[in-house]
Order: C-alpha cells, then sequence, then structure tokens
C-alpha cells in the first residue's frame, strides 16, 4: 500500500510521445497552451500561467504585488516553506496568524489584529482543499487596499460559495506535484484574476524578457526590460499534466469514493470522543485531498501513528509549524499566541488516499484505526 499515489495511464505517455514528435520542448508550446486554455475554462480565472512548480507561482506572485525589505505579509503558520519563503526571498516578513480549530485554515477574526503600516499582502492557505472564510478575508483585503494571493496548492477544483478556488483573490499558486490530486511530477501554476497583472507576469516568467510578445509577433525582436526568472515547465511536463487536466473531475470524484468511506467509518470513533474527523464548512465543496483525524493528545496521536505504520499503514503526520522552525524563528514574526496552530499540528494524522485505492487498502486501513485506538483505551 502507498500514501499517495498518481493516476496514470497510456493517455499521459500517448501525449508525452506527441510532445517529443512535436519538436517543442523548451516551454510554452501547444501544450502549455491547451493547459492555460482548460485552466482558464475550468476555474474561471482571467489568465493562467504553467510554473515549475507552486513554489515558482508564489515567488512570481510576491514579485508582481512588489513585496520588499520592511514588507509584512499575514499567512498561517500552519502550511509548507514556500509560502514563507516566497516572501523572504523579496525582503519581506512573514506574519502569522493562528488557525481556526474546525478548518485548520487561517483565523479571519484573527487578521485585522495583525494589520501593520507595512502589511502588504494577505496570503490565505485553504488546507486540506476546504477553503478559507473568503468573503471576510476579501472585506478585509478591499477595507485596507491589501491584495490576496491565495496558497490553492492543495485546492484544485474546491469551491467556496459556488467559486473554484483560484478564482478568488487577485491570484492564486497551484501545486501539480506528485503529492497533488493533479500531477505532472514537478510543476504549478499562477492564476491571475487582475488583469493589470497579466502583462508583467508574462514577462517575469520569461526571464525578465517580452519574448511572449516576440513569438505573438507583436513585437520584432525582444529584449530584457524587469526582473524575472525561468519558470517555465518543459513542454513533457505540460504533456503530461494537460492528460491529468482532461480527467480531473474523474480523478476527485474517486478521491472523494475514498474520502466518504473513511468519514462515515470513523463517525462512531469521533460520537465516542476518541478522534475528530475532518469538518467542511456549508458553502465549501472540497477536492478530497487531505484525509486526516485529529486525536485527543499529542502522546495519543504519536502512539497511535507508530501502531499503523507497525501494521503497514503508511500513515503520517503533516506540517510541522513554521514559526517553530528554525528559518521562522529567524526569518518571521507571529502574532498571538498560536494554541490551535501547535496543538492541532501535533495531534493530526493523514491517511493514505489516491483515486484508484481498493476497497481492501481502504478497509484495511479502517480496521488498523480501529484497533489501535481500541488499544489506547
Amino acid at each position: 500500500m502507498n500514501f499517495s499515489q498518481p493516476t496514470i495511464d497510456e493517455r499521459e505517455l500517448a501525449a508525452i510521445s506527441k510532445a517529443l514528435r512535436l519538436g517543442h520542448l523548451s516551454g510554452d508550446g501547444e501544450f502549455s497552451q491547451k493547459c492555460h486554455e482548460l485552466l482558464n475554462e475550468l476555474l474561471g480565472t482571467k489568465s493562467a500561467l504553467l510554473t515549475h512548480s507552486c513554489t515558482g507561482a508564489l515567488e512570481m506572485a510576491a514579485i508582481l504585488i512588489g513585496i520588499k525589505k520592511g514588507d509584512e505579509v499575514i499567512m498561517p503558520s500552519f502550511t509548507f516553506s514556500s509560502t514563507a519563503n516566497a516572501v523572504i526571498l523579496r525582503g519581506g516578513t512573514p506574519v502569522f496568524v493562528d488557525i481556526r480549530p474546525d478548518t485548520l485554515n487561517i483565523d479571519e477574526n484573527l487578521i485585522e489584529g495583525a494589520l501593520s503600516e507595512n502589511t502588504k499582502m494577505l496570503m490565505p492557505v485553504h488546507y486540506a482543499g476546504v477553503s478559507c472564510e473568503m468573503d471576510t478575508i476579501l472585506e478585509i483585503g478591499n477595507k485596507n487596499n491589501i491584495p490576496i494571493v491565495e496558497d490553492a496548492a492543495q485546492s484544485f477544483l474546491s469551491e467556496y460559495k459556488g467559486k473554484p478556488l483560484g478564482s478568488i483573490g487577485q491570484m492564486a499558486a497551484l501545486s501539480f506535484h506528485e503529492s497533488k490530486n493533479v500531477v505532472s511530477g514537478e510543476g504549478g501554476a499562477l492564476l491571475i484574476n487582475d488583469k493589470r497583472l497579466i502583462k508583467r507576469a508574462e514577462i517575469i516568467r520569461e526571464k525578465g524578457t517580452n519574448r511572449g510578445q516576440f513569438f505573438r509577433g507583436e513585437i520584432d525582436k525582444y529584449t530584457w526590460i524587469d526582473i524575472g526568472s525561468s519558470y517555465l515547465p518543459s513542454e513533457i511536463t505540460a504533456a503530461f499534466l494537460y492528460t491529468q487536466l482532461k480527467k480531473s473531475k474523474d480523478i476527485v470524484k474517486k478521491r472523494m469514493r475514498v474520502w466518504e468511506l473513511y468519514h462515515n467509518a470513523f463517525t462512531d470513533l469521533e460520537d465516542n470522543g476518541h478522534l475528530r474527523r475532518p469538518i467542511i464548512p456549508q458553502g465549501c465543496i472540497h477536492n478530497a485531498h487531505i484525509y486526516y483525524l485529529l486525536l485527543p493528545t499529542e502522546k495519543k496521536r504519536n502512539s497511535i501513528l507508530n501502531k499503523l505504520n507497525s501494521s503497514g499503514i503508511p500513515a503520517v503526520f503533516h506540517y510541522v509549524p513554521l514559526h517553530s522552525a528554525p528559518a521562522g524563528i529567524k526569518y518571521c514574526r507571529t502574532t498571538g499566541t498560536l494554541n490551535n496552530t501547535t496543538e492541532l499540528a501535533a495531534r493530526l494524522i493523514r491517511l493514505p488516499l489516491y483515486a484508484h485505492m481498493n476497497d481492501e487498502d481502504v478497509e484495511k486501513v479502517i480496521e488498523e484505526v480501529r484497533n489501535s485506538i481500541r488499544e489506547e483505551i
């Protein structure tokens, strides 16, 4: 049994073979353009640009917002290092806010208390494909003229009140890392919903040049006109991703089936206070990216995690909160106590989940979780 496994068949191989025959391998060829168009169609975004990673997309967003030394960006500590690094690399300071106990997303009611005259951006992270409370976050951003960049790494095809995640803030970043629902090995995308940012985003993505305009015949030569880096994925990556995007809804449907089997199986354990299942707020549609359990204490989490792994179940913990990491202490600052972040991170177990996970494996995970908890009672 694997913890995570991509959904791959002959279509990916056929697409890669076609990309090789077309002979354009360096990026922004036929498959890249198809991916851009399909992402915009699926998500309702103004512009989608493939990147070599979600990390790259977040870095591009920080450049486009103009993060510089002395600027502050509000985000949760319960996230991956890329969220913070994108800010730090521009000279800015991540400011960590505590998370909600229900969704493990940033607590929107604590954001205003973390604002300062240096706040330049809000970066909500949609944990486990479940949306943050975006109405409140948008209201705060609009009232204070602060742009919002969604870290939507885990939330492709999730929704908030009928709106696809990634289409709500000024920009958003997606991940297609092999651990995600839809994959390309490494890979990501920058989603842009503010038309004013599209032209410059294209330039930053192409090493600071107006190469894209040149290839469209809009100028007779291209040159270096802005800062930037090499954020494009290859056409081989794009070809692989295009087949994944085309079957993405089916992948999510199959993952949801596994998610629901877990969720239904642990109802009684939650009712009896032995664990807590994920909570999906009204108005949120998630993409079954993660199924996690919260145990009553860190000690019980560690004990059950060890028992599951000993029985062949590759269950794992998740983030070590950034505010407690060496780099977080060095480069970032916190507001409030972050008690929820610290406590919940210490109590969380992620269970194996992938689209083609068979019933036998799902039942084995459920049985071993129940056995492990029974031994703890």
